[in-house]
């Protein structure tokens, strides 16, 4: 399911009036420096996830609320029981552009907002309570203390992990092995016995829901409300912060793509009325996916990574299919062959965090 977050585009601020930068073009609004958005959480897009998330919490007994900000990405920092959230979920204008910029919006959704701002809470609970110094905490996940690598490989089918966010984020670090199992806990009609039943993965969570009925009705000892990065301090302009994002993520490469996406497809208006070459892609892409895999060796999941960026490509380009449909479909097998060898020989397929 492609998910590009437009909920939070279509979603009301407040009734106050928009700022006098959100009929700006992208041009003009990447040019101004973040901490001139005068953002509040109030009354946008994330005041209801937030208030759904204390629920839950309360829902479980527990008294521990996060304190939220807005910064410049989902983060919670060390020692801090409180949640920064994106500056681009307080306004649709914002969305728009990291949709642009970044061809999705991470949290976009109330659903996957919400799933994120479980995770999170997963780390701010920890800084809380100081669980990470427990003894079984750290035999069971690991010690904090390890360090965060830059990017990590992982494991799609290892059961020693919840599965809560995409790319299997609980294998990067025991600190978001905690948060991912946290989330699964919290999450309402998880049936986490019933589905991770036989998994090693059940003993950490079983550990997570002891501990947490063990902190049920404790008030918090740490109770800081510090914010770091706070939205007024962040004196980069936007453009700076998405130079700076894609480079990291690495969504520059999907234009290596294009000229071998239109050699196969076309974007002649004399092929207008031709199928699409994104529709034409996903109606076969589990297919394609299982043959490029038993020909590579390789994991479907990797082969997933290039071939929704080739189809998310061939929608930005408008590609029409030209020929006929098997030709097409054989043409497209080998091409994605080829794009999956060279991701694999880049070591993009490893996954920055």
């Amino acid at each position: 399911m492609q998910r590009s977050g437009l909920d939070a585009l279509k979603t009301p601020v407040t009734g106050q009036g928009d700022p006098h930068w959100a009929a700006w073009s992208d041009e003009a609004l990447l040019d101004l420096p973040m901490c001139d958005l005068h953002l509040e959480i109030k009354g946008g897009f994330l005041e209801q996830p937030i208030a759904e998330l204390s629920r839950e919490l309360e829902e479980r007994g527990l008294l521990f609320r996060p304190h939220f900000w807005i910064s410049n990405e989902w983060f919670t920092p060390d020692g801090i029981p409180g949640i920064a959230v994106p500056f681009y979920l307080a306004h649709p204008r914002l969305a728009k552009l990291e949709l642009s910029q970044m061809l999705e919006v991470e949290g976009g959704t109330p659903e996957w907002c919400l799933r994120i701002l479980r995770h999170e809470a997963g780390h701010a609970i920890e800084n809380a309570y100081k669980i990470r110094r427990r003894k079984t905490r750290q035999q069971i996940f690991g010690k904090s203390s390890q360090r965060y690598p830059m990017f990590y490989t992982p494991r799609p089918y290892s059961r020693s992990f919840v599965r809560h966010l995409d790319l299997w984020y609980a294998q990067s670090h025991p600190d978001e092995d905690f948060a991912e199992t946290f989330a699964v806990w919290l999450t309402p009609d998880s049936l986490w016995e019933e589905r991770y039943r036989g998994w090693p993965v059940l003993k950490k969570l079983t550990y997570v829901d002891q501990l947490m009925k063990e902190l049920t009705g404790v008030p918090p000892p740490v109770t800081s409300h510090e914010e770091l990065d706070p939205l007024p301090g962040l004196k980069k302009t936007l453009r700076e912060h998405y130079e700076h994002k894609r480079r990291h993520y690495g969504v520059e490469r999907q234009s290596l793509y294009d000229p071998d996406l239109k050699r196969l497809f076309s974007n002649l208006p004399s092929h207008s009325s031709k199928p699409s070459a994104a529709t034409f892609l996903n109606r076969f892409r589990g297919e394609v996916r299982r043959k490029v895999a038993s020909w590579t060796g390789e994991y479907q999941y990797t082969i997933n990574q290039v071939l929704e960026d080739m189809i998310r490509r061939c929608r930005e380009l408008d590609l029409r299919v030209p020929v006929g449909e098997e030709q097409a479909k054989l043409d497209f097998t080998i091409l994605l062959t080829v794009h999956t060898m060279n991701f694999l020989r880049s070591g993009r397929h490893r996954v920055a965090l």
